[in-house]
């Protein structure tokens, strides 16, 4: 590999927060700040942003593009629930943004999944799970 090159394999976290306190989940500008915060966080080059708003007391969706892949959120105030999509290759470190979005968003519950991506990729690598 060259130097600078940008390895495939990554890590995709796909996180259902339940029991959030609406009030968490509705702004757009702060959900925008608190991923970002979660992208630095893990170490990653934020490229672009961009989250929209359903209205007040709606939900928002929206995604931080990074460098290593990106963030993205839906949330619904009206159930206490966001659905979060952490995807970041190369050196990047998912785990601490979605610790830090989790400690943030205080769920009274959470279920993680984790998927190794690109594996297979890398020549001589036989792909299986990764650890959480």
């Amino acid at each position: 590999m060259t130097a600078g090159a940008h390895r495939p394999a990554g890590t995709h976290l796909l996180a259902d927060f339940y029991g959030v306190d609406p009030a968490r989940l509705v702004a757009a500008n702060d959900i925008d700040a608190l991923l970002r915060a979660g992208a630095l966080a893990a170490g990653a080059r934020i490229l672009h942003s961009h989250f929209h708003s359903f209205g007040e007391s709606q939900g928002v969706t929206g995604v931080v593009l990074l460098a290593e892949s990106h963030i993205s959120i839906h949330t619904w105030p009206e159930y206490g629930f966001a659905a979060a999509d952490i995807f970041m290759c190369g050196d990047a470190q998912p785990r601490l943004a979605l610790e830090l979005i989790e400690r943030v968003l205080k769920p009274a519950s959470s279920i993680v999944q984790h998927i190794a991506r690109g594996r297979a990729v890398i020549p001589g690598h036989i792909p299986e799970p990764a650890p959480l």
